[in-house]
């Protein structure tokens, strides 16, 4: 459930607004991962990536064994910008800042691992694969109580942003799509495990003429078939819609139409036993919300509008 946006409980909030600039600081890839690549955002110790700085103001409230190892693994389906995507094979987007600013206050590496969405919270409680999950994920109740298809035990987040869903069509919109009722009959994309594929599925059982549905693996390629003329509407996290809007075919291949549906926040997940990590996290957030660092990763990436003043935890509904 996640939905990129326009959730129901089951969303996937996916960050903001876009604006195609890269963050603030080189994060490099550095392996292979669960899926594709494992990649470094932001240490500690003056910026020195793979190293641990006992002096920075959190490194005490981290749980030992962080403390010992010197990182925080992160699970994230890297495929999502501007929230978390490859250029070149280098890690860029909101996502990779935000976490980057956090390990200056906690003095840890923070290590993105590449993996499908829908299996991100199963590798987080079951496999021990990730330390947390930060991937647009948004803060349900059912994530929360591991009710949701993709929560398997549940999970506790720590709100850091706020999106809904959009509607990307074809430039011009040919089909003339103002809303999810204007979805029936038509071929239709979103991601796998998503809130927006729960959207679509119960859109399309109000609908006489039943929605062709496309379910993807990566929101990516969702985008590809709504180039290829598969389907066509995607519904994705909102500022992903304004990205690809204003970045596809130099800005004149895709657009956004009607409003943002259901805005939610987007919440790092962290397992429920590990109270310890998730506090010290929150503590981070507000850290770099009160001294402006994830001011400057929003304005960096046009994600303004989603900001948030406080690190709640399980703000979700």
């Amino acid at each position: 459930m996640t939905a990129r946006s326009t959730r129901r409980p089951s969303a996937r909030r996916r960050l903001a607004a876009a604006g195609a600039v890269a963050v603030t600081g080189a994060l490099l890839l550095t392996g292979c991962g669960d899926q594709t690549d494992d990649a470094d955002a932001g240490s500690g110790d003056g910026g020195k990536k793979g190293t641990k700085s006992s002096e920075a103001p959190l490194f005490s409230e981290l749980p030992k064994e962080i403390q010992n190892a010197g990182v925080i693994k992160v699970g994230s389906d890297i495929a999502y910008p501007p929230i978390e995507f490859f250029d070149d094979k280098e890690l860029k987007g909101v996502d990779p800042g935000i976490a980057e600013a956090l390990s200056e206050q906690l003095g840890v590496e923070l290590k993105f691992i590449d993996a499908n969405f829908d299996q991100l919270v199963i590798g987080l409680n079951q496999s021990d694969k990730y330390d947390i999950v930060m991937s647009a994920m948004t803060d349900t109740k059912e994530r929360q109580e591991g009710a949701a298809q993709d929560a398997d035990g549940g999970v506790d987040f720590v709100d850091y942003f706020q999106a809904g869903s959009a509607l990307l069509v074809e430039k011009g919109n040919p089909k003339k799509i103002e809303s999810l009722d204007d979805l029936c009959g038509l071929g239709v994309a979103a991601q796998r495990g998503t809130a927006n594929e729960t959207l679509v599925n119960e859109q399309s059982k109000k609908c006489d003429d039943k929605i062709d549905f496309f379910i993807a693996d990566k929101d990516t390629d969702s985008v590809t078939q709504l180039q290829n003329g598969r389907v066509q509407a995607v519904v994705t996290d909102y500022p992903v819609a304004i990205y690809s809007a204003k970045t596809a075919g130099g800005g004149d291949r895709f657009e956004v139409v009607g409003d943002q549906i259901d805005a939610a926040p987007y919440g790092i997940a962290v397992h429920k036993e590990n109270t310890q990590l998730r506090d010290a996290i929150q503590k981070a957030l507000q850290a770099i919300m009160d001294n402006g660092e994830y001011a400057k990763v929003l304005e960096e990436w046009g994600a303004e509008a989603g900001a948030l003043e406080q690190a709640t935890i399980n703000a979700g509904k």
